[in-house]
């Protein structure tokens, strides 16, 4: 069994956005469960509230570092907790190439804070395409074309020999299938 780990950054504005999308992961992960694949979802309400000596964030930076896929979330402002989890997933991307990032903006209302912009201004310098959603079926349908993409290629956030080998095989079948047909024998 494959795990992908799937971290979703957002601030507190956005609960019922993350609450529906950690819903939607785990039907996923079911439906994709024969094929080998688990989804692991972290938000940071999953997560210990404990003090710790480094600060919390460290803690949270942490599941960022170890995610295949990092889910940025943001509505009305981005808070510095939120921009710091996406700053150290970009800067471990930019080591690693992983996670992989995906970001994504609920559209906004008229009072929006500047930390909105400032972080849409930030993405346009380093040439990332965000994408916008009006609610949570809409960005569920987004991000999960995303997971059907990768899925077809194999995971490549981290090589899957065991999801590319059973693929493989199917190919094969296939082949003898086509070659037994090419022949004129044909079982019925």
């Amino acid at each position: 069994m494959k795990k992908i780990k799937i971290f979703l950054a957002s601030s507190n504005e956005l609960k019922h956005e993350r609450e529906q999308f950690e819903i939607e992961i785990y039907r996923k992960c079911k439906s994709w469960f024969n094929k080998g694949v688990f989804l692991s979802l972290d938000i940071w309400e999953d997560m210990s509230a404990r003090m710790s000596l480094t600060g919390s964030q460290s803690k949270y930076d942490k599941f960022v570092k170890e995610a295949d896929l990092f889910v940025f979330l943001a509505f009305s402002k981005v808070g510095m907790y939120t921009e710091e989890e996406f700053e150290h997933a970009l800067d471990h991307f930019k080591s690693k190439n992983k996670p992989l990032i995906f970001t994504y903006f609920k559209t906004p209302p008229d009072d929006t804070e500047d930390s909105l912009a400032d972080f849409k201004n930030k993405l346009g310098k380093i040439k990332h395409f965000y994408t916008n959603f009006d609610n949570i079926n809409d960005l569920w349908n987004q991000f999960n074309k995303e997971l059907d993409r990768l899925e077809l290629d194999g995971f490549t956030v981290d090589k899957m020999p065991e999801i590319k080998s059973s693929r493989t095989k199917i190919k094969q079948k296939a082949k003898k299938i086509v070659n037994i047909e090419n022949a004129g024998i044909v079982n019925i």
